[in-house]
This record gives structure tokens, sequence and C-alpha cells, in this order.
């Protein structure tokens, strides 16, 4: 039996390959409203003592830090905006793996994604990256990138212990099949990945936006490092399609394409060349556009091809997405593409923070050759 044999039965893929979705979720005014109607909503939203307390904490902490950063950043604000923007398109884009529960009726924006966690995570990694960009501003970019990883992978494991320990977090089924089962202060020791490759994107995000909010020139590249900016898109695809491989499954592939588990060198190589190459067209063509309008042909270009053939994977059946996935769809699809309407509004907030990722390591190349 082939590793991906071995996997298939977990997520009980038999037909339809897209099970019937749920009515659809739109936040908790409507499950509180109608809570026979949304079964993906009704979840216990019922807050504990330990749990208010903790939020409190969070709110106070958010706060507290504007006043901190702004001795050593302007326009906090702003930047505030730009890393929970990336936060909360990583939290709602990857919701079907993990839940939020018990943080009271007040604290969810869709479904169990939460505008308090949301601003917690901002916090705690805008800080990070505003403090060690000042005290060590002699070490290279890259360096002071390790660095944001390195101390925020310690405090992001003490605060996912805290929110397990109080009840909040719970692991859909599918990552619980993946699980080691080893932990580390409470918390799987998968973390070790999961938590680097969060950090890595959300925080590309908000640099590649700085670059705006700093009017930072960019100077147009004369010579691309072709080998370095395509292992940037290899590895920024590559680590999120291996963290987000137990909410989607590749099936029917060849046998020799699959990496780990049903993470597929075929699937994984061809959303990488098509991003690596609407990238490089962009930026051959429109190199005279600013960072926004070119980031905006970025996502539009690489939408319009990557949608219809993520559309023609789901339809033949080598592309299937787990019941946490599926129990959270609306039914409506996109005419066209035959496809639910959550997997072509997941495409660009996918797009998004993997083509910042390149973008903002391209840049930083471009600007030692």
């Amino acid at each position: 039996m082939s590793i991906i044999d071995q996997h298939l039965p977990v997520f009980n893929l038999t037909p339809p390959l897209i099970p019937p979705a749920s009515p659809p979720c739109a936040g908790w005014a409507i499950a509180e409203t109608h809570p026979n109607l949304l079964r993906s909503c009704n979840f216990d939203k019922t807050a504990t003592g330990g749990i208010i307390g903790f939020e409190a904490f969070i709110i106070a902490g958010w706060i507290a830090s504007f006043f901190v950063l702004a001795r050593f950043k302007d326009k906090i604000w702003q930047r505030y905006a730009i890393m929970a923007i990336g936060v909360f398109i990583f939290e709602f884009f990857t919701s079907p793996m993990w839940n939020n529960h018990k943080l009271g009726p007040w604290a969810y924006v869709y479904q169990d994604v939460s505008w308090i966690l949301t601003i917690g995570w901002s916090a705690l990694i805008l800080t990070t990256v505003i403090l060690v960009d000042h005290f060590f501003a002699r070490l290279r970019e890259w360096q002071r990138f390790g660095l944001y990883l390195a101390l925020l992978t310690g405090l992001v494991f003490i605060f996912e212990a805290i929110v397990i320990g109080l009840g909040i977090r719970h692991y859909a089924p599918e990552v619980g099949e993946v699980l080691s089962g080893y932990h580390l202060f409470n918390v799987p020791v998968e973390g070790l990945y999961y938590i680097p490759v969060f950090m890595a994107l959300v925080i590309s995000f908000y640099k590649y936006w700085s670059l705006v909010l700093d009017d930072e020139l960019v100077a147009p590249v004369k010579r691309r490092r072709w080998l370095g900016s395509f292992i940037v898109a290899v590895l920024g695809v590559f680590l999120f399609e291996l963290m987000i491989e137990p909410m989607v499954i590749n099936a029917n592939l060849p046998g020799w394409s699959y990496i780990y588990r049903d993470v597929s060198l075929i699937m994984t190589g061809m959303w990488v060349v098509l991003i690596w190459l609407a990238i490089y067209v962009v930026d051959r063509l429109f190199i005279q556009l600013d960072l926004v309008k070119r980031f905006v042909l970025y996502l539009g270009l690489v939408g319009l091809l990557v949608l219809p053939i993520e559309a023609w994977f789901i339809n033949q059946g080598y592309r299937l997405y787990g019941p946490s996935a599926t129990a959270n769809f609306t039914g409506f699809q996109v005419i066209a593409a035959n496809v639910p309407v959550e997997v072509a509004f997941a495409v660009p907030l996918y797009l998004a923070l993997v083509i910042a990722f390149i973008r903002y390591w391209e840049i930083n190349l471009g600007s030692r050759a």
C-alpha cells in the first residue's frame, strides 16, 4: 500500500468528491439568532472567568503596545492594520484546521475566527519585529528575520499552551491524524514547524507592504537572480502546501510524485512555476508601476491561471477537501468553474500571502545584486 493509500481513508473520500455543504455561516450574530440554521457556527461560545481575564489581558496588552512601539516607529496604526490583515488572512484561510471555542459571542467575526486572537497575534508579532529591527539594526535582513522566527516560536508556543489549557484551542480531526502525539508545553511538537511558517508568511506580508507605507524606493533590478528567485518561490509554495496538507489532499496522482504524505511534486511544482512566471511577466512588462499596482496585477494574473486549474483538479478527483473544510461550505458554487465559492475566495487569500513572501525576498535579493 502506498503512502497516499494509507492517508486517504482518514478523510472518507467516497463520492461525491465535495460533500454536501452545511448552510451558510456568516458570523456569531446570525448564529445566535438562527441556532438551528448554522451547523458550523453551533460551537460552545460560553466564556469562563479565566478566558475573559485572558481576553482582557490581550486587549490591554494590545493597547499598551501602541504607546510603547510609537517610541520606536512611526505610523503605528497603519503598521498594525497591515499586520492584522496578514494574520487575519492566514487565520481565515486555515480556519478549518483548528477551532477557537469559548471566547464569548462577542469575540467572533466569522465562524470561529476571533478578532481578539487576531489582535493578540498581531501585537505579539509587530512588537517583536519592531524591537528587533531597532535593537539589532546592524544585522542583515535575513539575520533579523531568523531572529524574529526564533523569538516568536518560543513566545507563540507559550501563548498556544495557554489557549489550549484554557480550552479555547482544539484541532480538527484531520490535523489530529497527522500529529505525532508528542507535546512540548502541552503544544504538539509539530508547532515547531507550523509556527515558523505562519510567522514567515505573515511577517513577509507585513514587510512587503511596509515598503509601500514607508515610500521605499525599490529600483528596477538590472540583473535578475534567477536561481535565488526560484528557490524563494519553491520555499514559499512548498512550506505552505505542507502546512495545509491536512485540510486538502492530492489524490490519484502518480506514486513517484508524492514527496511527503499527499504533497505532490506535480501539484506543488505547477503552482511554483505559475506563480514565479506570472511575477516575472508582470515585472517585465509593468516595471514602471509601483508596488501596489504590480501586486494587484500579480494577484489578478495568477488568480486567473490558478482558479480554472484548481477547478479542473477538483472536478477530476485530483484535489479533495477534507470534511472540516467542506463542513463550512455554503453550497454556492462558481457557475463557470463548478467549484464552491469558498475555494474561489480562498485562492486570492493564499496567493496574497505567498506572493508577498516571494516578492519581499526577491526585492531583498535584488538589493544585493
